[in-house]
């Protein structure tokens, strides 16, 4: 700083208001502080600032170490949306979901003192662990415990269940069959509550749920069970990849989505558009959940106190798999 000064011709005092974007000095002083940084290389020692000011412009992320669409999407999300706010993000994957291994990671973050941390592992475990966690440091989980009351910002695992439920039993469908994710995932209770709550509400049937992972591989094992049921016309997948699996193996048994059974997924994936038929599926907005976490950790950090639970809705997008029933 002491050279940008010198070079620059002014005090060191001023170039420390213009890396602060202080808004008194002067736009000609702020350009030449800046070209001089530009001709010396200078870039501005974070870890640094971090000792002195117990701020560091960054925000710890914990996520799980999956290719799963949701939880990475969620992630690129939450990495723009911070670096549009001036922050880096410091990310911490874990192979387990273990209570032990979340608390780990967030004591990484700690120490490194992040402004924040964002916890991207909806799981049981998971969520125990943020319990433990010192109150000092905002921390904010996506898509964690719904009972929450603080905290945490999910996709409305509920209603976008719902809007998948509904709009089968619109087409015309006396009921529907739903293929679970993993149940210690809060995304997956969450969808199976909401596909239930819509099955009563309108006075139907609510059949067994059929207990699966969100891979394609289960999907196509769910698949098959349903292509020996004549009484299934209508599924909700509680992600994409399922709904995936489960239209290979019908159409493997000769049997064709949506003329035997319509189908609805969850994630909206890139592929969903283009599969055979194109996937009617419910859409998160993972932008809108990312920014909202941000939102409230700055929030936390600036003004204290813990900001309420907040669900953001998603969409359905209708493409070519649910149809009349025959």
């Amino acid at each position: 700083m002491t050279d940008v000064a010198r070079l620059a011709g002014v005090s060191h005092q001023t170039v420390s208001r213009v890396l602060n974007a202080h808004p008194n000095v002067a736009e000609t002083t702020r350009l030449r502080v800046q070209a001089a940084m530009n001709e010396l290389g200078y870039r501005p020692n974070r870890a640094a600032r971090a000792l002195v000011t117990g701020a560091s412009q960054t925000i710890g992320v914990v996520t799980q170490a999956t290719p799963l669409f949701g939880p990475v999407r969620l992630r690129t999300a939450l990495e723009l949306a911070a670096s549009e706010a001036g922050f880096d993000v410091s990310t911490a994957s874990i192979r387990g979901v273990d209570r032990s291994s979340v608390e780990a990671a967030v004591e990484r973050h700690l120490a490194q003192r992040v402004d924040g941390i964002v916890v991207i592992v909806p799981v049981v475990s998971a969520q125990e662990a943020l319990d433990g966690v010192r109150g000092d440091v905002p921390v904010v989980a996506i898509d964690g415990d719904p009972s929450r009351p603080s905290g945490l910002v999910t996709v409305d695992q509920a209603e976008g269940a719902r809007l998948a439920t509904q709009h089968l039993l619109d087409a015309g469908h006396r009921t529907v069959w739903h293929v679970s994710g993993p149940p210690d995932w809060f995304d997956s209770a969450g969808r199976a509550a909401g596909w239930r709550e819509t099955l009563d509400a309108a006075g139907r049937e609510v059949p067994p749920v059929i207990a699966a992972d969100w891979t394609p591989e289960a999907g196509y094992r769910a698949g098959q069970m349903l292509a020996r049921m004549p009484e299934v016309t209508a599924v909700f997948a509680a992600n994409d990849h399922l709904a995936l699996g489960i239209t290979k193996a019908l159409r493997d048994q000769g049997l064709d989505v949506p003329d035997r059974i319509s189908l609805v997924g969850f994630d909206d994936i890139p592929e969903a558009g283009f599969l055979s038929p194109p996937l009617t599926t419910v859409r998160p907005d993972f932008d809108a959940v990312a920014h909202q976490a941000l939102q409230a950790i700055l929030g936390w950090r600036d003004h204290g106190g813990a900001p309420a639970a907040e669900a953001v809705p998603p969409t359905l997008v209708q493409r070519d798999s649910v149809a009349a029933p025959r």
